[in-house]
């Protein structure tokens, strides 16, 4: 469905601490598999050990991974020696005026950054789906500072999303919980998101 309306990636959200569509691997693997060329399959993993995100990538066959949490020194590094022609997405939870200087730093790492509104220092770790926007003021910061692409996600739905690209400029936008309704992708929201986005 979000396909067919104009979706050039699909997020498959692997199990998260908290928040909307976690899937079991088994139906992450079988979505991949039905994914067009042409269309990126995200998986969204809040895995921190480069063996265990070198295994799930591995066994789920997507063609880019999203890291929903910081990693460790050195695990970018040996993701991309291990997942050549595999991109890696790295979110950074915009909370602050540190999101500046943590997406800078990071962003040598990876082929592209993701912006949201998650939490990483809660008891249970916020890492994405929150229905929450940030300081889009910050992430227009981070795209101009940044030499990779943009992603945004955070918040966004129908009503904002064109203002939220004014805003930031980014590459790319993301969007989950703010297309849910009672937990699934609804159509409606999907067709009213892609109406809104300005050509």
């Amino acid at each position: 469905m979000a396909i067919e309306h104009g979706a050039s990636a699909i997020g498959l959200v692997s199990a998260m601490p908290s928040g909307p569509g976690p899937i079991p691997d088994s139906l992450i693997a079988e979505i991949a598999a039905t994914i067009p060329p042409g269309v990126s399959s995200f998986l969204l993993t809040c895995r921190q050990d480069a063996a265990s995100i070198i295994d799930q990538q591995r066994r789920l066959r997507v063609n880019t991974i999203q890291i929903c949490d910081r990693l460790p020194d050195g695990v970018h590094r040996d993701l991309r020696e291990a997942l050549p022609g595999v991109s890696l997405v790295q979110v950074v939870h915009v909370t602050g005026p540190e999101s500046v200087e943590e997406a800078i730093a990071v962003a040598a790492q990876v082929d592209a950054v993701l912006l949201d509104s998650g939490n990483q220092s809660l008891a249970i770790k916020e890492l994405g789906g929150t229905g929450r926007t940030h300081d889009w003021s910050l992430s227009r910061q981070i795209r101009e500072a940044i030499d990779v692409p943009l992603f945004l996600a955070g918040g966004l739905k129908p009503e904002n999303v064109a203002a939220a690209i004014r805003e930031v400029q980014p590459f790319g936008i993301d969007v989950c919980s703010g297309l849910r309704t009672d937990g699934a992708l609804d159509r409606h929201k999907l067709v009213e998101f892609f109406a809104a986005i300005p050509v």
